[in-house]
Formats: C-alpha cells, structure tokens, sequence
C-alpha cells in the first residue's frame, strides 16, 4: 500500500497524524534552513563591508578597523567618550582621516608622529592643553582642528607642517602664536577667534601673514 505524504482529509484524520507530523517536520527544517542561509549571508556581507578597499568609506569603529588596518583611509571616533587616545590607531598606516572631536581626550602621545599619512585631523571639543612636538611629523597634514580645547601654546614644530591650510584654534586658551607658524607656506586660513589676544599680539599677528585670513576677536589690553 502506498503511503500517502498528504493527509486524506476525507478520511479518518486520526490515521493521518503521522503524515502531518511528518509534513510539519519537513517545512520547519526548510524554513530553518532558509533562516539560517539568510542570516550567513547577511553576517557575511556585514563583515565584509569594511573590508573593501574603499578611499571614501568612514570607518566608525576601531575594532571593525583593526580587522583590515592596511585598507582603513577614514576613522570617525567623535562623541565615543574616549579620555585616552587610543594605541590601536598606531596600526592604521594608511590613514589619512582622524576624527576624535567631541571627546575627553587631555592629551597626546607622541606616537601621533607616526601617522605620516594622516591630511585631516579634527581634535576639536576635548580637553587638550598642549600638543607634543611630534605633531610636527604630520608632513601630510592639511587640516588641524583644534577647536574649543585649553591649548596653552603651541609647539615650534607646528611650522614644520609644511602642507597646512586650514589650522583652527579658535576658543583656546593661547597667548601668542610661534614665529614658526610662518613656515606654513600654505597656510590659507588661521581660525583664533574667541581667544583674548592682547592689543600688541593682535597687532602683530595682524602683520605676521599678510597672504593667510586670520580670524581673529578684538583685541584687549586688559589687567587684572
């Protein structure tokens, strides 16, 4: 006799209970299967997204980052409450975007030299008080952003930035600008703005590069 796999509805259905059973079993293991192809593949394309040797991809994680260091041209780590910078970016050789504004950061290591590719550094809103002479190694650098820290003065290796265009520094806690930053020929734009320059440095640096557009607040000559 032969068995039916489809249950007889037109019959005693309790003879057919096996049948069903086994059809049930049958559909769970298929959709089982399906669900579990679907979420490998799914798992497979999101671990590999990073891993494309992509200019323009953002990475916004350092462990995802670290899985492909020689391929990693963007990392954004802004607002990620960081208060230490962190050593694994020493292992991004070709970097050349570093995001890390809006941190906790209160200082850098010198390792930050080692980052030759870097072009765009944006340590904006953290708690920076001075930066280490080796900053001056970022040869590559066209934008540092220095925004709203405590930076009491800069380092004479900033002039060594010779590629520079875009240096903001507006609402620290400067004095006086280095002679050096003259070195900076292509300096386009010099951000001091919110700074309490004395009457003499603003004049001074009103003069000091007549081809950059330096932002600056009025001057004061202030005593307290």
């Amino acid at each position: 006799m032969q068995q039916k796999f489809f249950p007889d509805v037109s019959g005693d259905c309790r003879k057919d209970i096996p049948a069903i059973l086994l059809l049930f079993q049958f559909r769970m293991k298929r959709i089982l299967l399906i669900f579990f192809l679907l979420s490998h593949a799914a798992s497979a394309q999101e671990n590999d997204l990073p891993l494309i040797s992509d200019t323009a991809y953002i990475y916004r994680s350092l462990s995802a980052a670290l899985a492909n260091p020689g391929s990693v041209y963007k990392l954004n780590l802004s607002k990620t409450k960081l208060k230490v910078f962190p050593p694994g970016i020493f292992k991004l050789t070709n970097l050349r975007e570093l995001d890390l504004s809006k941190n906790k950061l209160d200082s850098l290591p010198k390792e930050i030299g080692t980052l030759t590719s870097l072009m765009r550094l944006n340590l904006s809103n953290n708690n920076l008080a001075q930066l280490p002479d080796e900053i001056g190694r970022l040869a590559s650098l066209t934008y540092l952003g220095l925004n709203r820290n405590v930076i009491e003065s800069l380092p004479a290796t900033i002039g060594d930035l010779e590629n520079l265009e875009v240096l903001e520094l507006w609402d620290n806690e400067l004095s006086t600008v280095p002679e050096e930053i003259t070195k900076c020929k292509k300096l386009k734009v010099l951000e001091l703005r919110g700074i309490l320059f004395s009457d003499d440095e603003h004049m001074r640096l009103d003069t000091l590069m007549p081809d950059v557009k330096v932002y600056l607040s009025p001057g004061c000559n202030c005593k307290f």
